[in-house]
């Protein structure tokens, strides 16, 4: 189930689909992981169910797929099943909403979806929820907490770590020993140096260089 039916959503499912389609490619027995620790549910072979939103009417067609109802269709159906949940919601502060309340049903989790094309090394460790879009590079001893976005063409350095619910936009550059604190959202096109610290949800701008380290809930833009 894709929570979540608006563009970064239908992308969610697009990259769905190419995880089944590379798997799809392998020879039985053959399934091989990107390197990057993020559980065995990485490497699976999904059904897409549909789209939960709250903002939509149940029934509707989305990029082919049915809405399925709100998140308290999600909630009724986890009573029944279990269920497995990507949130493909952009503002991390949504996001950490929407999986605190469904993480108390214990019938719903949330895999790890990390794109064929990813370049992750086997030092690369995740929690849970994260989405790496197309294009991604991560290197080496690399730490990510739960429900991060790492969208098209990022690239992170040695070292990095970026806590639960952050968000990189497309096309963001992360230098070695950068660190990025919870729920932050790096804007398109954004460069961090080496050894930055970002504090807690703050926003960095489209196009800026983080040269220096910025504290809690600020916004910076230009250089």
């Amino acid at each position: 189930v894709i929570i979540g039916a608006g563009g970064f959503g239908r992308e969610v499912k697009w990259l769905i689909e190419r995880i089944n389609e590379a798997l799809g490619r392998q020879a039985p027995g053959g399934g091989k992981s990107r390197g990057v620790q993020a559980g065995p549910d990485s490497r699976n072979h999904w059904n897409i169910l549909g789209f939960v939103d709250d903002g939509r009417e149940a029934g509707s067609q989305i990029a082919g797929c049915p809405v399925l109802g709100g998140t308290e269709w999600l909630c009724r159906s986890a009573g029944e099943e279990t269920l497995y949940a990507a949130c493909a919601i952009g503002s991390g502060r949504v996001r950490r909403q929407i999986t605190e309340r469904l993480l108390q049903h214990g019938n719903v989790r949330f895999p790890n979806l990390v794109d064929p094309s990813a370049a992750c090394s086997g030092s690369v460790r995740m929690g849970r929820g994260n989405i790496l879009c197309a294009g991604t590079v991560l290197t080496v001893d690399i730490t990510i907490g739960d429900f991060c976005i790492v969208n098209l063409d990022c690239t992170i350095g040695h070292d990095a770590r970026l806590e639960s619910y952050v968000t990189l936009y497309p096309s963001v550059n992360l230098s070695g020993c950068v660190s990025v604190g919870e729920g932050s959202e790096i804007g398109t096109g954004s460069h961090v140096i080496q050894g930055i610290a970002i504090g807690k949800e703050a926003v960095l701008g489209a196009g800026a260089v983080g040269i220096r380290d910025l504290p809690d809930r600020c916004v910076a833009v230009g250089n």
